[in-house]
């Protein structure tokens, strides 16, 4: 994948800088259906009351809507011996409002907040993907859902997240943006969590004793 990346990248590359030490490489190609993107993701999260506490917060802070609320629903990837676990990355197609697309994450790299390489594309069937991924191997390992609405605030890209398991403020772009954004909404490096949903899925199934299952609404 990374020759791949890097043929493409040769002739569609375009750099955005977001601050002196992060830099995002799009990659835009014409072939198959689809421009892929490589970035350098670095993210937090903000624990909030509710979904009115915290979309009231972001407004507040001066943010801008960009996409409206939907559906996301998730599925995570790997092989029976755990391949992609075991290198502490992740494989996911994520399927909302009619749109997939198809993610790999590398290891998380050490800093103060969530850092890790992202590869993603967009695809036209998630739900064909998903039958050719577990053709060539892999299978579904954990499914989550959450309801997303997306704001943009200077910078960086602010999401308020629904889940069954709480709501949150994910904050992604540079890591000078994310730290006035945080500021903004009236929190602190103290209040970053860095947990995916995976882990903070397991940690309220093991403070309320439930069984560990996939991350769903009741209808999901």
């Amino acid at each position: 994948m990374r020759a791949l990346l890097g043929a493409r990248c040769m002739r569609f590359r375009r750099m955005i800088d977001l601050d002196q030490n992060d830099r995002v490489v799009i990659c835009e190609g014409e072939g198959l259906n689809s421009p892929m993107a490589a970035t350098l993701e670095r993210e937090i999260k903000l624990r909030f009351d509710s979904p009115e506490a915290a979309r009231a917060a972001v407004l507040a802070a001066g943010a801008t809507p960009v996409r409206s609320r939907r559906l996301q629903e998730d599925c995570l990837l790997d092989t029976e011996d755990e391949l992609i676990r075991r290198r502490r990355s992740v494989l996911r197609v994520r399927m909302e409002s009619g749109k997939s697309f198809l993610t790999f994450k590398g290891p998380v790299q050490p800093s103060m907040m969530k850092l890790r390489e992202e590869l993603e594309t967009i695809v036209a069937d998630g739900t064909l993907l998903l039958r050719i991924l577990e053709e060539l191997g892999f299978h579904v390992w954990f499914r989550y859902q959450k309801y997303r609405e997306e704001f943009a605030l200077g910078d960086v890209i602010v999401a308020v997240d629904e889940t069954p398991v709480g709501t949150y403020v994910e904050i992604e772009g540079g890591e000078r943006g994310i730290a006035t954004s945080t500021l903004a909404l009236g929190r602190g490096p103290a209040d970053y969590v860095l947990d995916s949903y995976r882990g903070l899925f397991l940690r309220h199934c093991h403070e309320h004793g439930l069984q560990l299952s996939h991350m769903l609404f009741d209808n999901g």
